[in-house]
């Protein structure tokens, strides 16, 4: 007679529940990985189409009113939406427009969380929430004026996104003197990818997207680290073994880059949402202006927005981006 061997129940249980602590544990890393790779590819996406729409406009500056009184209080305010109407929907295709105080109906969620998961914020909805420093008149004024402390306003793209857009009417192009990027930042799109579904974070469904200089407009969409280099370094050095700044990026990760100045000059205007804190520091950019231990390269003051050209042997803090 032959004997068949097989195996016992408990032994299938036992089987069953190693491959599902083996799933419980595997899975929800997995599905990260693919919800980041699924964003990182709209993200682009989005940036592309932005940057292709703008492109196309003539002039960023001076769409719709913006009356402040005495007091601080805007009287009229119809900024933000006119841009959105007058000048984006005739060059790229909006679903829906959502006035200031109704960006809910466009999907903008009420609160996101910081890109360092510390903090969760309310969304912002004027200029000063977004960043108070823009609005700090010793800093932006320039040849077409200050900043102006416009409403949101939103809309919602063919493709589910949803996008606030923080506007600034009376944006100067790049050829003042002045230095300070608060009135060189034209539009600042704060997008959710998904609408008010979660996680509604910094780095991963929420990011941003700036469009600086009224003429010739230069749009960039960073995606930054986490965290700062942990120490301040030189942006070039013939020393051996002493790292500069565009080392440190790539110690830190090898998808890691240094901004150029405009990424981060959009790293300033969005600081609050990146939760950089009070630090006063100067940060570099990877925009060399000249080579060499004594050459120059634009420099970011993120307590006041100051950009400057600053010697590459100079000590300075490296908030990297991804590439």
């Amino acid at each position: 007679m032959k004997k068949f061997r097989g195996f016992t129940l408990a032994e299938v249980l036992i089987t069953l529940a190693i491959i599902g602590i083996v799933a419980a544990i595997t899975l929800p890393s997995l599905l990260v990985n693919v919800n980041e790779k699924a964003w990182d590819a709209q993200k682009r996406a989005l940036h592309a189409r932005l940057a292709q729409a703008i492109g196309q406009m003539n002039t960023l500056g001076g769409y719709g009113t913006y009356t402040e009184d005495e007091d601080g209080t805007a009287t009229a305010d119809t900024a933000a939406e006119s841009f959105i109407l007058d000048a984006l929907s005739k060059v790229y295709k909006i679903n829906n427009v959502c006035g200031p105080d109704k960006l809910s109906s466009c999907g903008i969620p009420s609160k996101i969380t910081t890109l360092d998961a510390v903090a969760e914020i309310n969304f912002p909805t004027k200029m000063k929430e977004l960043n108070a420093k823009l609005l700090n008149g010793a800093h932006n004024t320039g040849e077409n004026g200050d900043v102006a402390d416009t409403k949101a306003a939103a809309f919602e793209t063919v493709n589910g996104e949803s996008i606030a857009v923080f506007y600034n009417p009376l944006c100067s192009s790049d050829t003042t003197v002045n230095h300070y990027v608060q009135n060189k930042m034209c539009v600042n799109f704060v997008y959710d990818l998904n609408g008010s579904e979660g996680p509604n974070q910094v780095g991963k469904d929420v990011g941003f997207i700036t469009a600086f200089y009224n003429k010739n407009p230069v749009v960039v969409a960073p995606v930054p680290f986490s965290t700062d280099y942990a120490s301040a370094v030189k942006q070039y050095t013939e020393t051996e073994g002493e790292i500069d700044a565009p080392t440190a990026c790539k110690t830190m990760g090898e998808d890691l880059r240094l901004p150029d100045r405009d990424e981060l000059a959009s790293l300033f205007v969005n600081a609050p949402l990146i939760n950089l804190g009070e630090n006063n520091g100067y940060y570099w950019s990877g925009s060399v202006i000249s080579l060499g231990m004594s050459g120059l390269v634009w420099v970011q003051r993120f307590v006041n927005g100051n950009r400057f050209r600053g010697g590459r042997s100079s000590m300075n803090h490296v908030r990297c981006i991804r590439r």
